[in-house]
């Protein structure tokens, strides 16, 4: 099996490579989108900056396994936990041949055991995630505004599956940090040929955002392990003092449960307020389709050349009405 930047001329070599890293890491699973084909590398806008993607299938992958979207002419970004589930409340529906079910049934526990977020089986609600059989682990990043998939290949495990929610919830992967340079190095020598991009910190994507934790986290179920990408066995992310740790992907951490508390605080769990939740609009930040703000008391959500006022804070999400109402003519 060849890696997803590098040739394929040596296969052989690739796998035997690939199979000795599996053995560094003590059996932890790297998620890829594509883990047997390679894509062209591509610029494309994302978050208003440019940025290098790997283009496979018509989808653009940054990371390994998260799937991003260039900007549109409308929108830049809100930063990198600007895509909320409002309520905290995550809707999402199964494909019916995908194998293996209880992964997901088993991941979305774990979740809900440990979190303020609840997950609800689908209706006819258009915003949601659909755990689909897939190439490899992949997602893409917060709330879209539409259907977004979690794409499941077979060998995809139980803590994949909590890996891919937790792209799907807003988070990125933990060694993207802006501050990761405190805790670790990048052995930028290690790494395969045109994947270096995969490396970039928040503040390198033009996603610069708040930490919601003191400290970079060698625990979290969203880190990569010392020896991601590698082209020569040799570790391409070290702790300050050099050593190698493992990756895990047993489940979430107590520093990514503190974090996501702070994203969807147990408050908003449960909630009947259509505002639980969102954050308030703000003029020196752009945004996406799907995005949803509040301002001067009212939930709006984004469209591509408008804002959709979704009803006024403080009343249920069964009575919300909708209006049509351009935000910048209000905010005036």
């Amino acid at each position: 099996m060849c890696g997803v930047f590098v040739s394929c001329e040596n296969d052989q070599s690739e796998t035997s490579l690939n199979e000795n890293l599996e053995q560094l890491d003590k059996g932890f699973t790297q998620e890829m989108a594509f883990p047997e084909q390679n894509g062209s590398i591509e610029t494309i806008k994302l978050n208003g900056q440019s940025v290098k993607v790997e283009k496979i299938d018509g989808q653009y992958i940054f990371g390994g396994d998260m799937i991003v979207f260039p900007d549109s002419d409308d929108a830049k970004s809100t930063g990198r936990t600007g895509r909320r589930w409002p309520n905290n409340t995550v809707y999402y529906d199964i494909q019916s041949s995908l194998a293996n079910q209880r992964r997901v049934t088993d991941a979305i526990a774990h979740w809900e055991a440990n979190t303020s977020l609840k997950f609800v089986r689908r209706t006819n609600q258009s915003a949601y995630i659909y755990f689909r059989t897939g190439s490899g682990c992949s997602s893409s990043v917060g709330r879209t505004g539409g259907r977004q998939n979690i794409n499941l290949a077979n060998g995809c495990s139980t803590g994949n599956t909590i890996h891919e929610i937790g792209h799907a919830v807003g988070l990125w992967h933990e060694q993207s940090r802006r501050d990761r340079d405190q805790y670790i190095t990048i052995n930028f020598q290690n790494i395969q040929s045109n994947a270096t991009f995969n490396f970039q910190t928040y503040s390198q994507q033009g996603t610069d955002g708040a930490e919601y934790t003191n400290a970079l986290d060698f625990g979290s179920i969203m880190l990569y392990g010392s020896f991601a990408f590698s082209a020569n066995g040799q570790p391409t992310i070290v702790r300050k003092n050099g050593s190698t740790y493992n990756a895990q992907r047993n489940g979430l951490s107590a520093g990514d449960i503190a974090g996501i508390n702070v994203m969807y605080p147990g408050t908003g769990g449960g909630g009947t307020d259509i505002c639980d939740g969102v954050a308030p609009y703000s003029s020196s930040q752009s945004y996406r389709v799907g995005d949803r703000v509040t301002y001067r008391g009212y939930l709006y959500e984004r469209e591509r050349t408008r804002w959709n006022r979704l009803g006024r804070c403080g009343t249920s999400r069964s009575s919300k009405s909708a209006e049509i109402s351009d935000l910048n003519d209000v905010a005036k």
